[in-house]
């Protein structure tokens, strides 16, 4: 990253400048061996040259940027210079928004530009991470073995993502197909049975006169009951997509039973994962905090990240802070982090927890499904039947009436 800084010399005269590091805590440390006192650190975004401006508008699937991370690394291991193996790349590639992509890295990177620099310039794309592991594969001289590292951490966390989503489309498809045939039924099988009960004067059940009152308001304002549906679904996205809808979202994920676990296990696997990729790529440990800090979505996650690299700074170690937050974070990985810790073998130690959860997850997410499905034939079973009483009901009204 780009921070601008203001700082303050021995002689008491401030002075302005620009450094490159990976994190803040880098531009403190630079300043203090100097033997300056910040002022003030800013991050400053690079210039959108050249082909920067597109990246806003071009779309890479995950799929695509982790085959690209890996065909990349296969040929740079291959002895291949890098502007070399883009312009192969390019020339491989048949989508038009990664030919474009990979063009405009290659055009950059033949006008001397780092590679890591390129990738920064389309942040839209490529995600913290990938710029903080090609900034240290540059650094060790073995940017091949980063990309091949970002390509299985992406692959990892692609694969997880994708199977969480699975294991929810089938309740979405079901609820939705409830809510349609609810919707029918009010529309056309009860006005008929309406007129029926009007004209006989029977008595109704109070469950037979709410389905009746709706099925009358939906007849007599079924624009704007539409425009109501469709106002309150589009209010809840943006709110849940809002910073405070994402927070109360954050907070309910982690307490609803079975999906609450299944959330913390999801997030600490990505944290493990992440944190490990970096170190083992030799990225420092505070700058490893950083990073991770962006790639958890869950603001919960974010807020003890954030203090852990505080701590780290403070002489603390990320065992410590972690075990602070058992509340998100389970104990096993508080406990295989201060291992990690004391054996000199963290990196190792945080890929290990990450394939435990990586595996946990999968398997109740197997189990979800399972689960799911007989609680989701309750639910509409349970729908039937209060909507077959009640309009049964008043049919043995209709024995007296006879």
């Amino acid at each position: 990253m780009l921070y601008a800084y203001t700082a303050k010399n021995d002689k008491g005269e401030t002075y302005s400048a620009e450094f490159e590091a990976p994190s803040r805590a880098e531009v403190y440390t630079k300043i203090r061996e100097e033997g300056g006192r910040v002022l003030s650190v800013r991050e400053k975004k690079y210039a959108k040259v050249g082909g920067s401006l597109s990246s806003i508008f071009t779309r890479v699937s995950a799929r695509d940027k982790i085959v690209f991370a890996k065909n990349l690394s296969s040929m740079l291991t291959a002895g291949l210079s890098m502007t070399r193996a883009l312009a192969v790349m390019e020339k491989q590639t048949r989508k038009g928004a990664l030919t474009k992509l990979i063009h405009e890295l290659s055009r950059d990177v033949g006008k001397g530009v780092p590679f890591s620099e390129a990738l920064r310039r389309h942040p839209t794309i490529f995600p913290p991470i990938f710029v903080s592991m090609a900034v240290a594969g540059e650094e060790s001289g073995n940017l091949s073995e980063s990309l091949n590292v970002i390509a299985s951490q992406m692959d990892k966390s692609y694969t997880l993502t994708k199977r969480i989503r699975g294991a929810m489309i089938y309740p979405a498809i079901i609820l939705t197909l409830m809510v349609v045939i609810s919707i029918l039924l009010l529309i056309y099988m009860v006005p008929t049975l309406t007129a029926t009960f009007n004209g006989l004067g029977v008595k109704l059940p109070l469950s037979t006169r709410i389905i009746i009152g709706a099925s009358d308001f939906l007849l007599k304002h079924t624009l704007s009951s539409i425009v109501f549906f469709l106002s309150t679904i589009t209010l809840a996205i943006f709110f849940f997509k809002s910073k405070v809808g994402q927070k109360i979202f954050d907070v309910i994920s982690v307490k609803l039973p079975v999906i609450g676990v299944i959330v913390k296990e999801v997030n600490s696997a990505r944290t493990a994962r992440t944190m490990s990729s970096l170190l083992s790529s030799g990225v420092p440990i505070v700058s490893a905090l950083e990073v991770t800090e962006q790639v958890v979505p869950n603001h919960l996650y974010k807020k003890a990240l954030s203090e852990a690299r505080a701590a780290i700074q403070k002489g603390e170690t990320v065992s410590m802070v972690l075990g602070r937050y058992e509340n998100i974070y389970p104990p096993f990985i508080g406990e295989m982090t201060a291992v990690g810790e004391e054996t000199g073998k963290i990196s190792d130690m945080l890929l290990n927890v990450a394939s435990f959860y990586e595996d946990d997850v999968d398997d109740k997410t197997k189990n979800l499904s399972t689960i799911i499905e007989p609680v989701m034939m309750i639910v509409i079973g349970i729908g039937v039947a209060i909507f077959a009483l009640s309009m049964l009901a008043p049919t043995y009204s209709l024995v007296d009436v006879i």
